[in-house]
């Protein structure tokens, strides 16, 4: 028990930074959408995939990257309630490289979409536990 406490063998790599740029949104293709409800509900949903890209000014590859932002309707209500993680990348390279993640937005929160605050962090190296 003291071993699990001590947090012995557990290891995490510091957090690295990941800029994101060109943000923007798109509706998803047909494939991806059918089907759509918003999260814990049976509302109709329309679905979105959040575009950009992300760089690594490290010189190596960064992992496990977690993507926050807001994300606002046409009158200033917020898409999802009380959750700033919007997904994840599971690598980027050092440099420049594309993303999207997939959102479902409620069928009667209006367009266009307003996208704030958006960050993202990884790791440099494998979190072990």
């Amino acid at each position: 028990m003291l071993w699990l406490l001590s947090g012995w063998g557990l290891t995490a790599e510091a957090l690295t930074p990941i800029d994101l740029s060109d943000i923007a949104y798109k509706p998803c293709p047909p494939e991806y959408a059918e089907g759509m409800v918003a999260a814990g509900s049976i509302q109709q949903a329309n679905c979105f995939l959040i575009t950009g890209k992300a760089i690594n000014r490290s010189s190596k590859p960064v992992l496990d990257v977690d993507i926050f932002g807001r994300i606002y309707d046409a009158d200033d209500n917020p898409v999802m309630q009380n959750r700033t993680r919007l997904g994840g990348i599971p690598e980027v390279l050092p440099g420049e490289s594309e993303f999207e993640i997939r959102i479902s937005v409620a069928a009667n929160q209006p367009e266009p979409l307003q996208l704030k605050q958006f960050k993202a962090s990884g790791f440099a190296g494998m979190v072990r536990r």
